[in-house]
């Protein structure tokens, strides 16, 4: 019997397991649907997809290996080595923003951002690795390392830490810029220091810098990250009007001034398509490999950040719903094996990894209905890429780890 299936908490791991397993097949088939629709596509639409799940399949097979490698060993073993994972992929990180600003031939702009290395050997590239990825899984290795002693977080300059500690891949990050990826690690953030046990009065006051950071932040944020934060508000025709009568606020807003030609082909593009997708859709869907966002070029990044929208326009409200459904299961094991975990640093690590994926559904789906601004993060094991995929995978096989760990204690059990 493989390593990974002995220990404790067999039911739930076999239903993480399950459901992980499940969503990456859906991701899959939705990226194979997108290249290779029911119906013929006009000519060129569907050519450039028709591979991709090709690409995925075999980054699952080496998440797939990944997940058994990490079990292979301790957890904490993971923990003690943590700070020089994190320093490793910060390193990355360093090297995409030197190549932002000196050409570098490993790395290369896509769209006008910096996030992917590109390794050749032989003349032969080799799948691009997107370092800020990484980044979520080796920042909450070594954030829950650090806050497992309660000197670290028990007063406030205690916070300055894990404050600073986050900042600085965050800086990093929307440099490139990944605004998806800088989103999710405040909300990561906040839930250690919680279940930690940080006071709440503090929470706030970290809160309040974050704050008063956030102008910095801003500052650094390229124009039209900046457009698509505003497109929450910009849905409304009342705003669209103001800002069309005011072309002072206008500007601020969008560097520009306001017409409806410009949102729709603009900032409102995907947006405003999503919906579409998604409403389209009905209850049951057009079915797998139909409908008119399937065959037409109607949402270029339907396999990436928009994969939500085509799952709901093929499986309709009730497919959608289930996709969920997967993602509920995999947060409620993540929360069971937290809580019969009694290590400090496997409950940290246990409720980062789960609160990565709940931020990551939330603001992914958020996203495609518009509720939230368009950030760029990928829906977990759904969405087509191998740095994505390869990182939610291992990130399971934590959860798995820790879940098989016996109970940590500093004490014999009772009348031992």
């Amino acid at each position: 019997m493989f390593k990974f299936f002995q220990g404790r908490l067999i039911f739930t791991r076999l239903a993480l397991i399950v459901a992980s397993s499940a969503l990456i097949a859906i991701g899959i088939l939705t990226i194979y649907s997108v290249g290779h629709p029911a119906e013929p596509s006009p000519a060129g639409n569907a050519e450039e997809f028709a591979q991709n799940y090709k690409r995925q399949i075999i980054f699952a097979i080496l998440g797939i290996t990944g997940f058994i490698a990490i079990n292979l060993i301790k957890y904490r073993r993971l923990g003690e080595s943590s700070y020089w994972i994190f320093g490793i992929v910060v390193f990355m990180l360093v090297i995409l923003l030197i190549g932002k600003f000196i050409s570098l031939p490993f790395v290369e702009p896509r769209n006008n951002a910096y996030r992917w290395i590109q390794i050749s050997i032989a003349g032969r590239d080799l799948p691009s690795i997107q370092p800020s990825e990484f980044c979520k899984l080796a920042y909450i290795l070594a954030l829950a390392w650090y806050l497992r002693f309660r000197s670290n977080y028990s007063s406030f300059h205690a916070l300055i830490g894990p404050f600073l500690f986050t900042l600085l891949p965050m800086i990093l990050i929307v440099l490139e810029p990944d605004l998806g990826t800088v989103m999710l690690m405040m909300p990561v953030l906040f839930s250690l220091l919680f279940v930690a046990g940080a006071r709440l009065k503090h929470l706030l006051l970290v809160l309040l810098l974050a704050v008063i950071a956030s102008p910095v932040m801003w500052m650094l944020m390229e124009p039209y990250q900046k457009r698509r934060v505003a497109t929450v508000v910009l849905q409304s025709k009342a705003v669209q009007q103001k800002l069309h009568d005011h072309p002072k606020i206008s500007k601020i807003f969008l560097g520009r001034k306001f017409d409806q030609r410009y949102w729709s082909s603009g900032p409102g593009f995907h947006l405003e398509r999503s919906k579409i997708a998604i409403a389209s859709g009905g209850e049951k869907g057009y079915g797998f490999r139909k409908g008119p966002f399937i065959k037409y070029d109607f949402l270029p990044e339907r396999v990436n950040d928009f994969s939500f929208a085509i799952i709901a326009h093929q499986w309709g409200f009730y497919g959608a719903l289930a996709l969920i459904g997967l993602f509920i299961v995999i947060i409620l094991c993540g929360l069971e094996i937290a809580n019969r975990n009694t290590d400090p640093y496997g409950r940290l690590l246990a409720f980062g990894i789960t609160a990565m994926f709940t931020v990551e559904l939330l603001v992914n789906i958020s996203m495609t209905l518009g509720l939230m601004p368009i950030t760029g993060l990928t829906l977990p094991f759904v969405s087509a890429g191998g740095s994505s995929l390869l990182t939610s995978i291992l990130a399971i096989g934590l959860l798995n780890n820790i879940g098989r760990a016996r109970p940590f204690s500093v004490a014999p059990k009772l009348f031992e």
